[in-house]
């Protein structure tokens, strides 16, 4: 038996709906997926590092 062969009587089933409350708009919903800065100033960090190498290889 394949493993699609178990769900076949779900697979095609709607999307069931929340009762008790409405569907988050998928522009709020999308916000929750955003990428974060975790380390914040890292990037300022990196060019610095990559303009002062720069000069260096230039001189």
């Amino acid at each position: 038996m394949e493993q699609i062969d178990i769900y076949a009587d779900i697979i095609n089933l709607p999307h069931p709906e929340p009762k008790r409350h409405r569907r988050m708009p998928m522009s709020k919903r999308a916000g929750q997926f955003m990428p974060f800065a975790a380390l914040t100033g890292m990037a300022e960090i990196f060019e610095y590092t990559r303009i002062t190498a720069e000069e260096r290889l230039s001189k």
